[in-house]
């Protein structure tokens, strides 16, 4: 299979290729900094894979929610734009997502076929996935990936809390009973790659056993034989992130029902099975 990459460059991105290729796929990667260049680099190509977007674990400042929603909105809008325009269109367009659709909850548990809430990420989420839609006007399979806290040890949050994990400095964070959504980078390759070979429609690419923050924090100071004594604030999370606190201090409970009913397998299922691999315990 030809596969053309958009946002290669980044975490997921790495993972992605690496898996293609390890499995004898042909790979091309592009930047929608230049949306004529990207839609050029998937002429010919069976299948597109875009994962651009800003990130958004920064300060949430009026500047940088517009470039998170245009980096995924109008970006995707004009990529389509130009792969409209070509001879041999991919056959599949597969756009990363996040759970960020579903909105925060504390109490509420979703699956693909719940609504979207209306805070901010679920808004540009929706946005986000109505443009990956374009394609099926094109012709296209369009699958959408939404996807959770995503773990490795190169990349993501969880790269971020090692090292003061490991020095005893770790803890809660705001109340502790927020919902971590988490997955497996290596889960979250592989169902990119279910939905490339021919799974369609949102699927949820999270664990099918999500934890409590506090029950996160537990099993990684477990996993790195570290007390975990040292909580942070909501406050504290408020005044780094403004309003993109509520990304962390929010949270919810999402299963991955349909990506289960349409034959995906998870590697690593639980926290413990999945910490214990990326950290040799």
């Amino acid at each position: 299979m030809k596969v053309t990459v958009i946002g290669a460059s980044g975490f997921v991105g790495r993972h992605l290729v690496e898996a293609l290729r390890a499995r004898g796929d042909q790979v091309a990667t592009a930047s929608l900094r230049d949306p004529a260049g990207a839609a050029r680099a998937c002429d010919g190509a069976d299948a597109v894979v875009n994962l651009a977007g800003e990130p958004v674990a920064q300060r949430w400042t009026p500047e940088v929610k517009e470039a998170i929603r245009a980096s995924r909105v109008d970006a995707a809008r004009a990529l389509l734009a130009q792969l409209g325009t070509l001879q041999a269109k991919p056959a599949a367009y597969v756009s990363a997502s996040a759970i960020g659709y579903y909105g925060t909850s504390e109490s509420e548990t979703f699956t693909e076929a719940s609504p979207p809430g209306h805070d901010f990420l679920a808004e540009v989420c929706s946005a986000w996935e109505a443009a990956a839609e374009g394609a099926a006007a094109l012709g296209m399979r369009v699958a959408k990936i939404r996807t959770g806290l995503v773990l490795g040890t190169d990349g993501g949050a969880l790269a971020k809390l090692l090292p003061l994990f490991r020095i005893g400095a770790g803890g809660i964070v705001a109340s502790g009973a927020q919902w971590y959504s988490w997955i497996h980078v290596d889960d979250l390759s592989g169902i990119y790659l279910h939905a490339l070979d021919g799974a369609g429609g949102a699927l949820n690419a999270t664990a099918p056993n999500p934890v409590r923050n506090a029950a996160f924090t537990q099993a990684l100071g477990k996993a790195l034989h570290r007390p975990t004594f040292v909580p942070v604030p909501k406050a504290a999370l408020e005044m780094m992130l403004g309003e993109g606190a509520s990304v962390v201090a929010g949270g919810q409970r999402v299963l991955p029902e349909r990506t289960l009913e349409s034959g995906y397998r998870f590697s690593y299922e639980t926290i413990d099975a999945a910490l214990a691999q990326l950290l040799g315990g």
